[in-house]
């Protein structure tokens, strides 16, 4: 059975799951009805026998199928014996999977796993640098006491590693073995402050992580690494900027002087200035004034600015809770619209970003107000992310927004989901106790929504209402008692409860209902909620004190229904209050005071922010979004009073780049001195010909590139160069050509040292060279021989061009023709356009004609952009499977010079022959003019074919009507033109164009004027 299996799936080649072997398995089994039960003592046995195969493509197979079994999350621990076997296979491909399978169940097969561990040690030796780092993952995943000194072995020579790769499993490497025995901290301290020096991108991050796992405090080892880590931030690995960010910031928190400080003191600087005339208060104040930053707190804060647009929403908020963490207050608003940024992503992350906002909108309002938008609710959102935005848009409510989102509330208030609905409430009252002006305004709509036909959405008004009365019940008399009608309709306990309590409050303001209030709740007393029946109990009690004369039997009654009730807590509190208020001979001293603690002035409850107090959690972790302290968080500590020394930072590197810095700076000058003084040597001469005017510029901008790499005023030259020669044309390419051989032909020899240092500077720019090459080829050939791909082209176009500076001292007019390559109009310049139905020879007559009699100058240019859109003339519903469209090709009209030209395309959707299509009754307002297609004899099913008409339009937006017609059907279209389809590019000189303005300066519909309006 097993050998059919092992061949069915040698044949199969690995595609198929690993299930394919065990179904065939069960399925032949002989066991019939036991078939299920008896494969579980076959399972995976073809696996094993193709892994104890002698073909590497067997085992391979297998093992890529056992990995699959892994990856899908199905359990392959015991093949373990039979995969450890293939550890020292050759095969670099199975050994690569035989890692990865040990590194999952390496933990749980401890013993299997120590008899292969010779084997790992040689693996550590290996010359792949991925079998190196597989290796010590294995080694380091055996969780056994006895191989830790073979563990702090293999990490020690693998943190030296020539593959950063290595060192960087190294790093994962040190937190699994401090885990397993916390004692080796000191050398494993040792190996992370020889990693933190690495200087490999691929290594910052996880060693950070180590740091941070076995040595947090250690912050003396960050020290010297600090500049190194923040210039290294931009390059590592998304999760490890994430790391590294957060223990910046603690880092930050305990090396520099807070900046939020400045502000304060100027504050306190000017009340002295002012209060004080004493001069040497004066001057003291004036010497606190000043607040420099560190230029490593400075360091920091740029470096990570540019993350604020990374991809990673974990790297996004990292960045930004430094910024908020460590910034200066005026510089922390920018983390605010990449924060909104992320909201677009998934509802977990805009779960974490809210929550983050949500906090700092409540010390910083103003960083959010411009996004205010940003936060309103979607009908998609879930219930968690539209209670966040209800809470972060409480926040930003002031006096100046809060008519709009109340208007927004009201429309939360109707939503389907009743959590939501009940949080917007809360909100609502929230806004009315936080802004005094509109606290009447939301009490009128609370008591509206008093009668909704919800109940859930009437019980949290009723909660709120109670809340907001309590600030100021003198005023509401009448609120009171409409709330009193709803205890007959409303159920919820909270809102009943609230209601009671309220009119206990001031039943001396509403004395005929109070009594009659508890008169219903005595009735229904047994069947209430234990919430309500506290709150009866209250009623009843202060009743008794305020109005004894009716309700003393009410109170009586309801004292003896809770005397008995199942619950201990009525039935505390009924004794409690019968020995308070009821006067016996028992009755203590406090039932003299009895009026006063029952109806003492309670406090208005504070209705804050649940986010309030998570400030003190460092934004963008657990215990943030817990608002609980989690395990392994790790606490910023205040500012410092005084900066710790900065001293401290500074390395070694740091000198040597100071000795470097003035002969970095004097090679600069050197150069660009010589760069410019090359120039001014090429002001004396001025002769130059006007043939090389365009090679001249580009030899310029090369000259500029190769002698001073470092300019941008001369890169950037010689970009807008690139970018004129591209337009222009094939025309100015091939003149180009003929000069540049013209100018290397009239060139003398120059001296062999020159031709050597040109070669030197060359190869320099060899890479910039090929570059722009090959854009300004893909654009036209204009700068084909200028600027060659290969490098012998350039290297003798480089010569001649030294040739030419040296003996003809041209470059100045060269450079002064490349600066002045914008103010040439491109006259000749050939445009790309969309396929239009006139012949290029035809279109080339075309061009030379003048149509405008006022100027020989004047000619008609090609236009610079044509639009490919189209319009519909007939629809192919409305013409029976004839389809219509026009657009304006933007060319001179062969039909006349003053006829806009047009092309229609005419397409037959239907599976018939369409015959004799035509043009038949004009309806033309007066004036226009109308040049029509020749008749179209046959058109073939699913055909199209495209003509040309042209229409005289009179230099106005008049509509032409006509028919279009088949053999069978006229069908009636029109055509209106936009105005600027009824212009004509043309080029002129400014004389001529002004000249032309003053015969339209009285804009009289005559013959001329029109004719020029439309060659302007």
């Amino acid at each position: 059975m097993s050998s059919n299996s092992f061949s069915y799936n040698e044949q199969s080649g690995g595609g198929e799951a690993t299930e394919l072997g065990q179904e065939a398995t069960s399925t032949i089994s002989p066991s019939g009805a036991f078939g299920l039960f008896s494969s579980d003592l076959k399972k995976n046995e073809d696996l094993k026998q193709m892994l104890e195969s002698n073909k590497d493509s067997a085992k391979l197979d297998a093992m890529k199928r056992i990995v699959g079994m892994i990856a899908k999350g199905k359990n392959a621990s015991e093949l373990f014996p039979a995969v450890v076997k293939n550890v020292a296979s050759k095969n670099i491909e199975i050994k690569k999977l035989v890692y990865v399978y040990l590194v999952r169940y390496a933990e749980e097969q401890q013993d299997l796993a120590l008899l292969s561990i010779s084997t790992f040690q040689r693996a550590l030796k290996d010359p792949n640098q991925l079998i190196r780092a597989s290796a010590l993952r294995v080694l380091s995943s055996i969780r056994v006491p006895i191989i830790v000194p073979i563990m702090m072995l293999a990490i020690k020579e693998a943190s030296a590693d020539l593959s950063p790769y290595v060192r960087k499993n190294a790093a994962h490497a040190i937190q699994k073995l401090y885990s397993l025995d916390p004692e080796q901290k000191e050398m494993l301290i040792e190996v992370i402050e020889k990693l933190l020096k690495d200087k490999s991108t691929l290594v910052a991050g996880s060693v950070v992580m180590a740091f941070e796992e076995v040595c947090p405090d250690r912050i003396d080892l960050i020290h010297k690494n600090y500049r190194k880590l923040c210039n290294l931030l931009v390059d590592v690995e998304e999760w490890g900027q994430v790391v590294i960010i957060h223990m910046l910031t603690r880092y930050a928190r305990t090396q520099f002087v807070s900046p939020w400080k400045e502000g304060d003191e100027l504050e306190d600087n000017e009340k002295n200035f002012y209060e004080s005339d004493d001069d040497q208060k004066e001057k003291t104040d004036k010497r606190k004034k000043p607040y420099t930053m560190d230029p490593d707190h400075r360091l920091l804060i740029r470096n990570t600015k540019p993350l604020l647009q990374s991809r990673n929403a974990a790297v996004v908020m990292a960045v930004a809770q430094l910024y908020w963490h460590i910034s200066p207050k005026s510089e922390a608003g920018i983390i605010s619209k990449s924060l909104v940024r992320l909201l677009r992503s998934n509802r977990e992350v805009q779960y974490i970003v809210l929550q983050n906002i949500a906090t700092m909108s409540i010390q910083r309002k103003g960083m959010f107000e411009p996004y205010l938008k940003s936060f309103y609710v979607r009908s998609t959102d879930p219930t968690m992310i539209k209670t966040l935005k209800l809470e972060i848009l409480t926040n930003l409510a002031n006096e100046a927004n809060i008519s709009t989102l109340l208007r927004e509330f009201q429309t939360y208030v109707k939503s389907q989901d009743k959590q939501f609905a009940a949080a917007t409430i809360q909100t609502i009252g929230r806004c009315a106790t936080n802004i005094v002006e509109v606290t009447d305004t939301c009490l009128n709509g609370l008591v509206c929504l008093l009668s909704n036909r919800d109940e859930i959405v009437v019980a949290e008004s009723v909660v709120v209402i109670k809340k907001l009365l309590q600030m100021q019940p003198v005023q509401h008399g009448e609120i009171i008692k409409h709330m009193a009608k709803l205890l007959d309709s409303i159920t919820v306990p909270v809102a009943r409860a609230s209601i009671l309590w309220l009119i206990g409050e001031n039943c001396e303001r509403v004395p005929k209902i109070a009594p009659d209030v508890l008169r219903k709740m005595a009735k229904s007393f047994t069947s209430e909620d234990d919430l309500v029946k506290l709150q009866i109990l209250n009623l009843g009690a202060k009743l008794y004190l305020t109005n004894s004369k009716q309700t003393k039997l009410l109170t009586q009654y309801i004292l003896n229904l809770g005397k008995y009730d199942q619950n201990y807590d009525i039935r505390d509190r009924t004794r409690f209050i019968r020995q308070l208020i009821v006067p016996n001979e028992k009755s203590g001293a406090l039932s003299k005071y009895a009026k006063k603690i029952f109806l003492a002035q309670k406090p208005a409850p504070l209705l804050e922010s649940p986010f309030k107090d998570r400030d003190h959690f460092q934004l963008g972790t657990l215990s943030h979004t817990l608002n609980i302290k989690a395990t392994g968080y790790l606490e910023l500590s205040n500012w410092p009073e005084v900066a710790p020394d900065p001293s401290v930072r500074n390395v070694e590197v740091i000198e040597l780049a100071k000795e470097w810095t003035p002969a970095g700076k004097a090679k600069q000058e050197n150069s660009a001195k010589k760069f410019y003084s090359e120039s001014e040597e090429e002001e004396d001469s001025s002769d130059s010909s006007s043939d090389s005017e365009s090679e001249s510029g580009s030899e310029s901008g090369e000259q500029g590139e190769s002698g001073e790499e470092g300019d941008s005023n001369e890169d950037s030259s010689e970009d807008s160069s690139s970018e004129q020669d591209s337009e222009s044309g094939r025309e100015s390419g091939l003149e180009n050509k003929r000069t540049a051989k013209r100018n290397s032909k009239a060139k003398g020899k120059s001296d062999s040292e020159d031709g050597e240092k040109e070669n030197e500077k060359s190869k320099t720019s060899d890479s910039s060279n090929a570059e722009s090459s090959s854009i300004e080829d893909s654009s036209s050939d204009s700068e084909s021989e200028s600027e060659s791909e290969s490098e012998s082209e350039s290297r003798k176009v480089t010569q001649e061009k030294e040739k030419k500076t040296k003996q003809g001292r041209i470059p100045l007019t060269k450079d002064v023709s490349l600066l002045d390559l914008d103010d040439f109009n491109p006259v000749s310049t050939p445009v790309a356009l969309p396929t239009p139905a006139l012949s290029p020879s035809l279109m080339a007559d075309l061009e030379g004609l003048n149509l405008s009699t006022s100027s020989s100058v004047i000619s008609v240019s090609t236009p610079v952009f044509v639009p490919t859109k189209t319009h519909v003339l007939l629809h192919r519903m409305s013409g029976k499977g004839l389809a219509a469209h026009y657009f304006f090709p933007r060319q001179p009209c062969i039909f006349g010079d003053k006829m806009v030209s047009i092309q229609i395309t005419l397409n037959n959707t239907t599976d018939q022959k369409i015959e004799n299509i035509h043009i038949g009754e004009k309806k033309l307002p007066i004036g226009l003019k109308m040049h029509v297609f020749n008749p179209i004899d046959s058109l073939e099913p699913e055909g199209s074919i495209t003509v040309s008409m042209g229409i005289d339009f009179c230099d106005s937006t008049q509509t032409a009507s006509f028919q279009l017609c088949t053999k069978d059907d006229c069908f009636s279209v029109n055509i209106q033109p936009p105005v600027g389809e009824l212009l004509l590019p043309v080029a002129m000189s400014e004389k001529d164009f002004k000249k032309e303005q003053a015969c339209l300066s009285a804009l009289h519909l005559l013959s001329k004027p029109r004719n020029a309006n439309r060659n302007e």
